[in-house]
């Protein structure tokens, strides 16, 4: 295969969930060769056995990245495993909508526990490696909800959301002088089964918004869009949504 994706080294952290899973059988389909990072082991397992079995390679790696240490130990182990990496997807997040006035700070705190700092924490563990191979590509999940607020019940989630995509263009200024890239892909709404992590008094609206989810599938190949660009091309920003979304 010539399309500059057969033959990388990609890290997933949130591997095992809706989009990274996706991603993680595309690439590998692609030629990849896949470390899978992720809290949940037994997804983990069957998305590592389906690639397997489909005749790709991948890796999985048991990662809570809201733990700085334990993302930077995985980063470390799939460089002693595999040699290298050379895109990193920083996938892991977690949309939780309710108002503002329900003052749930225990979905304030994981929210910006996992979506901020789990990316924040996946950068500064690869991005030593990065600079010192002298390249790389950072893939960081961010949202519409980063685009716009999602109002009512939306307000943190796109504040984390809109911190990624700050984060991300910060990131991609600061390394513009080396070969090192950083992509920002920013998706509507997919189904993933996220929308079923919305409890209380949201639940009900959100299910009927991903009525017209696209499938994690449609992200996975913007994704890998990116990934297959010249090495002196850098997709900085893909939003991709379904047609008939509004936001």
């Amino acid at each position: 295969m010539n399309n500059n994706i057969s033959g990388k080294i990609v890290l997933i952290f949130g591997g095992a969930g809706g989009i990274g899973s996706a991603a993680a059988r595309d690439l590998a389909s692609k030629g990849a060769r896949i470390a899978i990072a992720d809290i949940d082991d037994e997804r983990m397992v069957s998305v590592v056995d389906d690639i397997v079995r489909a005749g790709g390679s991948a890796q999985r790696y048991h990662v809570d990245v809201t733990r700085k240490e334990l993302a930077r130990e995985v980063v470390d182990r799939v460089v002693a495993d595999f040699g290298r990496i050379d895109v990193l997807i920083n996938a892991a997040g977690v949309m939780l909508i309710r108002p503002l006035t329900e003052i749930d700070t225990a979905e304030w705190e994981l929210t910006i526990d996992l979506n901020v700092k789990g990316t924040l924490w996946g950068i500064a563990a690869a991005l030593p490696f990065f600079l010192k191979q002298g390249s790389g590509h950072i893939i960081n999940l961010g949202s519409v909800h980063g685009l716009k607020v999602f109002s009512p019940g939306g307000a943190v989630h796109s504040a984390s959301k809109y911190a990624i995509r700050a984060l991300s263009e910060g990131l991609r200024a600061e390394l513009s002088e080396t070969p090192i890239r950083v992509t920002t892909v920013t998706p509507g709404a997919v189904d993933t089964g996220i929308q079923n992590k919305t409890t209380g008094t949201d639940s009900a609206r959100m299910l009927e918004i991903y009525k017209k989810a696209i499938p994690a599938s449609a992200v996975a190949r913007a994704i890998a869009f990116a990934i297959e660009q010249p090495d002196n091309v850098d997709i900085n920003e893909l939003v991709v949504r379904p047609t008939t979304q509004a936001i």
